[in-house]
Parts: C-alpha cells; structure tokens; sequence
C-alpha cells in the first residue's frame, strides 16, 4: 500500500477499502482517523468485508472493541472515541490485541497517543468541501 491521496465517492470508498481487505496479511494495525460521519465505519466495514469477514460490522462506540472471526485471522475494530486516556487501552486488552497476530482497525487512533505502534498504518479519512457526496482518503 503506498501513500497516496484520492477524492472518492461512498462506492469508491467501499471498493477501496475491500482490495486494502483482500491484501492483508496478519498482523497489521491501521489508524483510522477522521471527523464524524467522514466515512470512518464505512471504510472498517469494507476492509473486513475484502478479508473475508461475513458478520455484520458494526461501530463499537460504546462497546469501544468488536471482534470478527471468520478471515485467515481475528479482525479487532476499535473505537477509542469514548476513550478518556491511552491507560485505558489496557482494560481492553491492547496489548493481547497486538500480540495475536491479527488485524486491528482502529477509529480515533488519536485518543490512542503513543499506544499506536510504529509500524501502524495511517488513514486520514475528510469531507470535501463543496462536495457532500465525496472523501478524501490520504494514507
């Protein structure tokens, strides 16, 4: 996956993010972050979908974790928007998240601070000015 920048609709978007899902090999970690209803959950939902994730995806705002089973390895969605500091990642079992080999899709990663690993992918998700219908990716 190299860096890059694209201006995408809801079906672009989608598309998108299941050839990222498709590609994936464990353990992998992405930081997904943007404002509300920039598409965040969308882009988890597409990316576990390439994977081969069957469940129904869904945002874990106030469960913060969802665990998917059903891909090559477990898929952990987090979403730290109700997180109050990084101490709490422990709570949730981060650490044992990182160590199981599998894929961590993490909304909000900025409530996260220094938790996030080096090697952590980042996705920037934003509205378009002008254009209700289209986000900016930038990865």
């Amino acid at each position: 996956m190299t860096h890059g920048t694209l201006q995408l609709t809801r079906d672009e978007l989608v598309a998108w993010g299941r050839q990222v899902g498709a590609s994936l090999v464990a353990p992998e970690v992405f930081a997904i972050s943007g404002d509300l209803g920039a598409g965040k959950t969308t882009l988890v939902q597409a990316i576990c979908a390439g994977f081969g994730i069957t469940d129904p995806v869904t945002s874990p705002t106030f469960a913060l974790v969802h665990d998917y089973r059903g891909g090559v390895s477990p898929v952990f969605h987090l979403d730290l928007y109700r997180l109050n500091s990084p101490a709490e990642l422990t709570n949730l079992g981060w650490d044992e998240m990182l160590d199981a080999r599998a894929i961590v899709l993490v909304e909000w990663p900025e409530r996260a601070e220094i938790a996030l690993p080096d090697y952590a992918r980042r996705i920037a998700l934003s509205h378009v000015d002008g254009d209700p219908d289209r986000r900016r990716i930038a990865w």
